[in-house]
């Protein structure tokens, strides 16, 4: 599918974003763990979330929709059944790495796999773990690849240390945690996003932080719980604050954006290369910081310098900054550059690419990049290169560049954020 952007002058309107699918996939799984009815509000039908559903499904667990909400009966940690199929977990890896998690503490056998490109992907940072609180996982190469056979059991407590920063990793083994006999200690030193924490916190789990990087979590907890509101996705909603960023003119009202401080630090490198972006209405809402975004347009952003430090807390929205940098006075300096993940830097490259043919200029370093600022773009025809993030970024860059330009493969964008192109046009128009 193509798709054509032309150039606008102005963002003004009102909108909110999907859910977002790390705090949506959490509320479902540790829903199914209590042993009451909770009501999910705002769950995004995204292809990681719908694997996600479809797994625990698969697991006995009963999920309803009524009015646009989910209705998760409770099965209590141990109410799960041993599934009769293989559970597919899609392009998911987050569903993949915490039904790993769950499956560990199970008193049955299951397979879990997922496409090709997950199979690719390696889960043995996860398994290791696992198998030393006592799980049996077998699969591809010694177990690092899926499909993975897991054998559950009941776990004995972990102490361990984030190596890397992966937010992923410390849910996974929080998750096994619940069926562990005692006290698990974890140690973030890190700072990644801790929506488990938050709401295994909210569901009544003994769950403990001592100073900035210490998690403990007793096991065999009752978990209680209502009702989740899922928060609009800040990564996604970066693109649009972008777009009313790099504006002439215009405001953009965005409502119930999760504001989790692990997820915001994209706004303050906004706000420190000098966007006008104000909280509005800020609450809590199943301890997940929330509020609507004011954002005004006038371009008045200057290049700035992003520390290595800091990279692993933009990752997700490295491509909606990228695009606002190439507007800024004056370039813009990221170092750290290589410690991403490898997907995540084949996901800039095919950016670079893409967005040079529209005149932008980079100049990358050994463990940098430079992003020219004042950037005058051109329209050309772009390709996403099946990303959803890179669609989204040349959309934007699109928006400001001298004539219209032309997305291929656009409908990637799907997967991520239905109606995104629908969204930008009208508040573009």
């Amino acid at each position: 599918m193509e798709i054509t952007i032309k150039p606008a002058e102005k963002i003004e309107g009102q909108t909110r974003v999907p859910g977002d699918p790390a705090i949506a996939q959490r509320a479902l799984l540790f829903s199914s763990l209590t042993e009451d009815k909770v009501e999910i509000d705002g769950f995004p039908e995204t292809e990681d979330t719908m694997a996600a559903l479809h797994c625990l499904r698969e697991l006995g667990g009963e999920v309803t929709r009524s009015g646009g909400k989910l209705k998760v009966k409770g099965k209590g940690l141990r109410g799960f059944t041993e599934p009769e199929n293989v559970l597919d977990a899609g392009n998911s890896q987050t569903t993949a790495q915490l039904l790993a998690g769950l499956l560990a503490g199970q008193p049955f056998c299951a397979t879990l796999t997922g496409n090709s490109s997950l199979k690719r992907q390696s889960m043995k940072n996860v398994t290791g773990p696992l198998m030393q609180m006592g799980a049996s996982i077998d699969g591809r190469h010694n177990g690092e690849l899926l499909p993975l056979y897991i054998r559950g059991y009941d776990l004995l407590p972990i102490n361990y240390t984030l190596p890397v920063a992966n937010a992923q990793l410390k849910s996974v083994l929080l998750t096994a945690a619940l069926y562990s006999r005692g006290i698990s200690e974890l140690t973030d030193p890190y700072k990644t996003e801790d929506h488990t924490e938050r709401a295994l916190h909210y569901l009544g789990a003994g769950i403990t932080r001592l100073g900035k990087c210490y998690i403990g979590l007793e096991g065999a907890v009752r978990l209680k719980g209502e009702r989740f509101f899922i928060p609009g996705d800040i990564s996604k909603a970066a693109y649009l604050i972008v777009a009313a960023t790099l504006a002439l003119r215009g405001e953009l009202y965005l409502q119930d954006v999760g504001i989790n401080p692990s997820r915001t630090a994209f706004l303050q490198v906004l706000e420190l290369m000098g966007a006008k972006i104000q909280k509005i209405n800020e609450r809590e809402e199943n301890c997940e910081p929330v509020a609507d975004l004011l954002v005004k347009g006038g371009r008045s952003l200057k290049g700035t310098e992003i520390s290595a430090a800091m990279l692993p807390r933009l990752s997700d929205e490295l491509p909606a900054l990228i695009v606002a940098a190439l507007f800024a006075r004056g370039d813009t300096l990221m170092r750290g550059i290589s410690a991403l993940m490898p997907e995540k830097l084949n996901r800039l490259q095919n950016l670079f690419l893409e967005l040079r043919r529209m005149g932008a200029q980079f100049t990358e370093l050994k463990n940098g990049l430079i992003i020219r600022g004042d950037a005058k773009l051109d329209g050309a025809q772009c390709e996403s290169h099946s990303d959803p993030s890179v669609s989204m970024a040349l959309a934007t860059a699109a928006l400001f560049a001298g004539s219209p330009s032309v997305i291929c493969g656009a409908e990637a964008v799907q997967a991520s954020f239905p109606g995104f192109f629908d969204e930008m046009n009208k508040l573009a128009s």
